[in-house]
């Protein structure tokens, strides 16, 4: 007898396989549904009637973990225990970071290279991806809890300037949490479905959509087309939110209180008093006129008239950027059919006012604004699960498509349901000096390794000029065309060495093995993740290895010998760390040699440096 499920939100049976939307923000999280009786979008909430979900992971001593509300209250007390802002550290590596490494009051493992960074919490290293999911997998809970029924599908957003590192990264951390990540979308097209922009057929839009959250601003010009977004363009400041707008308000209590910076950067708790005040004050004058409060014994108080004036220049920012989006679009404000609004601090009248009166129309505003990217998921989630018929299905990839790289790994560079036709690229380069041919084994799957996955073709790109490793740069192009007609290509752009390769349609799988392939890669997500970080790892740090034995061989009579023994010393743990096969280990004894080997390298290549300046050969 087959099982029926019953949606507790709503009393309504409903089908056996609830497909969520998932909004996976910077600041806060939420999950949404459509209704199965009134096929309305809902957010889900907890028994406390809250939808958001702070994006926020705490680490005891003990390695416990825990999500939200509870590891924001952590923040202050355990600053270095508790993951923030992760989201911006998604498919990013340690130089892309480097310059707002003073944002984060947690500890980044940084040795200065493309890697992809890594967060370390006492002896133990994590990635974005790995405490993305812990949030996710936060987020599918409470959906269970909730709806009573297994969650396994989901439809992720993500903003429109996330490349395809960041979107992988994104579907990773889906995967790792239990989840099937049918869809990445983008925040901006998410928003316009919640309002039912785009989801006739026929129809034809440009839109523009305004973002402004708790730490961020982006806006993003769209045009529609027969239920195809296209994004013309994207601005904003990811540094400009709601927080920077609580600020300006401290600001200015601190003139009324006499209050200096350096007595709210002693006393924490003052400080945070004053935060908390600053954001009651700024929801309070959303429908009133003036507010009077109390800090520390002391009144403060301030009026809407004030409070706008205080906040012009951050809003002009905001609109500032809207006019860099039409230029670089092409467009001009008049040509906008819609001005959809998305973002907590929306809520400020001023800024609906600037907005509105920016772009000359009425807004898209009476929803939400935390909630309405989520939604908008959920739409799109109901339309993958063919609840909603009025919306074009495009045709979409089974299986995501990659090449093997170094360690066996998977690199995914169209994943699965991605619209067809479509294209991507990536570049690589060489592993070793003088190396004069690449290997390109083309996969399809979703396993981390390509022994998991299927092999579809491969080639080799030969006649590469001998160069050192990592100077050649070579650019692999997939192209799926209409038919499903998968071409790989692959050129050297230094050289102009080119070669490529057909492989039919549909790459010969039945909707059964297809089947098979997916719930694989769910059902091995946690050891495949970890298998890949420790071949990142390894990979890494036999990088860092060569890099080290090549300097040691042409700067010897420039170390001292005790750096040479030290350095020698710390080469040994982490050739043992590696053969130990322990990822975390193998991070610390790089981190160790990286910090051994950095004075010295710094002192020769200054010493360098000043030879050439002074005309001598540094050769």
């Amino acid at each position: 007898m087959g099982k029926v499920a019953i949606n507790i939100v709503t009393g309504s049976l409903q089908p056996q396989e609830t497909i969520v939307g998932i909004d996976l923000g910077t600041t806060n999280s939420l999950i949404a549904i459509v209704r199965s009786d009134t096929h309305e979008p809902i957010a889900l909430k907890d028994v406390d009637g809250l939808a958001l979900v702070p994006s926020i992971v705490h680490f005891d001593a003990y390695g416990n973990i825990t999500i939200g509300n509870p590891a924001k209250e952590l923040l202050i007390a355990e600053p270095e225990r508790t993951i923030y802002s992760v989201k911006r550290l998604m498919g990013k590596s340690y130089k892309d970071v480097s310059k707002d490494s003073g944002f984060f009051a947690y500890h980044i493992f940084d040795d200065d290279t493309d890697a992809l960074v890594k967060i370390k919490v006492g002896d133990r290293f994590n990635s974005p991806i790995v405490l993305s999911s812990f949030i996710l997998k936060e987020l599918k809970k409470r959906a269970e809890h909730i709806l009573k029924t297994p969650i396994t599908k989901a439809v992720i957003t993500v903003p429109a300037y996330f490349n395809d590192s960041q979107r992988q990264a994104t579907r990773d951390a889906g995967r790792l949490a239990g989840l099937d990540v049918l869809r990445i979308i983008n925040e901006p097209t998410a928003a316009s479905l919640a309002y039912g922009i785009g989801t006739k057929h026929k129809e034809e839009k440009t839109i523009a959509v305004y973002d402004l959250g708790g730490g961020t601003f982006d806006i993003s010009i769209l045009t529609i087309n027969n239920g195809i977004f296209e994004v013309l363009s994207t601005n904003g400041d990811t540094y400009l939110g709601g927080d920077d707008i609580d600020n300006l308000l401290v600001k200015h209590w601190q003139t009324q209180t006499g209050i200096t910076d350096d007595e709210l950067k002693t006393y924490k708790s003052l400080a945070q008093q004053f935060r908390m005040k600053a954001e009651e004050a700024k929801i309070h004058l959303s429908a009133n006129d003036i507010f009077n409060g109390e800090i520390d014994g002391q009144t403060v108080s301030i009026n809407k008239h004030q409070f706008n004036e205080i906040i012009k220049p951050l809003v002009d920012r905001t609109i500032t950027s809207c006019g860099n989006a039409l230029k670089d679009a092409g467009i001009k404000a008049a040509q906008i059919d819609a001005v959809v609004m998305v973002g907590g601090s929306t809520r400020v009248p001023f800024v609906k006012e600037s907005v509105a009166k920016f772009f000359g129309r009425e807004l898209y505003d009476k929803l939400n604004p935390d909630e309405v990217v989520a939604l908008g998921a959920a739409v799109q989630a109901d339309i993958l699960a063919g609840n909603n018929t009025e919306m074009l299905l495009l045709d979409v990839t089974p299986l995501s498509l990659g090449i093997e790289t170094m360690g066996g790994l998977m690199d995914v560079l169209i994943p699965r349901n991605s619209k067809i036709p479509n294209k991507a690229g990536r570049q690589y380069t060489t592993q070793k000096d003088g190396q004069s041919g690449m290997r390109i084994s083309v996969f399809q799957g979703e396993r981390d390794l390509v022994a998991d996955n299927r092999k579809l073709a491969e080639f080799n790109l030969t006649g590469i000029p001998g160069m050192p490793a990592g100077l050649p740069k070579v650019e692999v192009t997939f192209l799926i065309d209409a038919d499903g007609i998968l071409k790989v290509s692959a050129t050297e752009l230094r050289s102009g060495v080119a070669q490529s390769i057909e492989v039919k349609p549909q790459y010969g799988l039945t909707d059964e093995e297809v089947e098979n392939m997916l719930l694989d890669s769910l059902t091995h997500a946690k050891d495949d993740i970890k298998t890949r970080a420790l071949v990142e790892a390894a990979t890494e740090a036999q990088q860092m290895l060569d890099t080290t034995e090549k300097f040691l061989l042409k700067y010897r009579e420039a170390l001292t010998e005790e750096e040479t023994i030290e350095t020698n010393k710390c080469m040994q743990q982490l050739r043992d760390a590696m053969e130990a096969k322990d990822k975390d280990r193998i991070h610390n004894a790089t981190e160790i040699l990286n910090d051994v080997s950095r004075p010295y390298a710094e002192r020769v290549m200054d010493s360098a440096l000043k030879d050439a300046m002074r005309g001598k050969s540094v050769i």
